[in-house]
């Protein structure tokens, strides 16, 4: 065989080979093949720098460059946070998609609910780069964003322009943060609810980043009450008062969890819901990986655990009265239900989403569908806290 000829054939089984693995890996985007994302496209994209490869998923939700999604939600994973309506229990955290860009492309992959944010009302820019940094070894991410945001104005005309032209119906949280210059921090949160309150189906009072000075000294009884009482009186005021969500810093002392859900039941400072937990700054537990000294909030599979007896907890202080939504080192079906049992009403994923993309929220939901099955539960809402035990006091109070 001649050179040419032989050359000739190199290219056309290159071309097509290459046309074959185009068309299978298409085929495998498609299908939401969780194969081709967890051994092909995700660690394509941790070959860029953390915080440009998030920008890009955003822009991919955004864009709705997503696999389709034949999997639908079974009734068993029905559930209620109030009086919202959830279509399944997993929501995607505040913190992806701080502006509000991809709401419809995540609620195309399958999310129960997303939550925007945190918006603060003016934009800023927040922490200097690099602030994202992946904990690889330990399924973990730290970032210090410090509240990157576009401000109240942008981020309300594409929530407004989703609500009234594209006629959405999809279940919207707005995260509400505050500027890191401001010198009256209660009334940021106020102007948030009066601003969001129309276009969100819940509201969220974020005093737990470790990201921005001083936000988490917010959490302390004093200052949260004269918090509470701004943002609930304010509420009430709009037209349609939304479900208030406070959420929790998973540092917090046992005391001042107590404290806090004391506060809470308090008809001036009365919130609908917690979060149970932003990051966490603790470093206590043993981390692998090369960055796990870097400053700012811890996420993912060392959070688990940790947020998990927080929800407990607050469950327990609140006689499971006030649904809970739990976060932290969520990545399966069993982690759902395991903070489910624990007192949450429902649940957010963020590290593992970065992590394993679009596919795991199928994985997660079709894991929790069998759980539910196996231990005899009809829907989610049958599982609530039903992992709390109490502990027993003798009749006379003495023991």
């Amino acid at each position: 065989m001649s050179s040419s000829k032989l050359l000739h054939k190199i290219k056309s089984m290159v071309l097509i080979t290459s046309s074959a693995t185009a068309l299978l890996g298409g085929y495998c985007f498609y299908k939401n093949d969780e194969r081709l994302f967890d051994y092909v496209l995700m660690p394509l994209m941790r070959l860029f720098e953390a915080e440009r490869s998030h920008e890009l998923a955003v822009k991919t939700c955004k864009y709705k460059i997503l696999p389709s999604v034949d999997y639908k939600d079974p009734d068993s994973l029905n559930t209620r946070m109030q009086n919202i309506f959830l279509k399944n229990p997993v929501g995607i955290a505040a913190g992806f998609d701080k502006n509000a860009e991809a709401v419809e492309g995540l609620d195309k992959i399958g999310f129960g609910f997303v939550e925007i944010g945190s918006v603060t009302p003016f934009p800023q820019s927040g922490n200097q780069k690099p602030r994202v940094f992946r904990l690889i070894e330990d399924d973990a991410i730290i970032n210090r964003y410090g509240f990157n945001s576009d401000g109240h104005e942008t981020v309300w005309k594409r929530l407004q322009q989703l609500r009234s032209h594209q006629r959405y119906e999809g279940v919207i949280g707005v995260n509400l943060g505050k500027n890191k210059s401001s010198e009256d921090a209660v009334k940021d949160y106020v102007d948030g609810v009066k601003l969001f309150g129309p276009v969100a189906d819940y509201l969220v009072v974020n005093v737990s980043s470790p990201n921005t000075p001083g936000l988490r000294k917010m959490q302390q009884k004093d200052t949260l009450k004269d918090l509470l009482v701004n943002v609930v009186k304010e509420n009430l005021a709009l037209d349609l008062p939304r479900p208030i969500f406070l959420k929790l810093s998973p540092d917090l002392t046992d005391t001042e969890l107590k404290d806090i859900c004391g506060i809470i039941k308090k008809k001036e400072c009365k919130v609908d819901g917690l979060i149970i937990s932003n990051t966490t700054v603790d470093r206590s537990m043993i981390l692998h990986s090369q960055f796990n000294n870097e400053v700012g909030g811890l996420s993912g599979k060392p959070l688990k655990e940790k947020s998990t007896r927080m929800i407990s907890e607050a469950y327990k202080l609140t006689q499971g009265k006030i649904p809970i939504i739990g976060v932290g080192g969520v990545s399966s079906g069993q982690d759902v239900y395991e903070k489910i049992r624990a007192g949450a009403s429902a649940v957010q994923i963020y590290t593992s989403f970065a992590y394993h993309g679009p596919p795991i929220v199928t994985k997660i939901k079709k894991e929790l569908e069998e759980i539910l099955k196996e231990q005899g539960h009809q829907t989610v809402q049958d599982a609530i806290g039903k992992g709390i035990t109490y502990q027993r006091k003798s009749w006379f109070g003495l023991f």
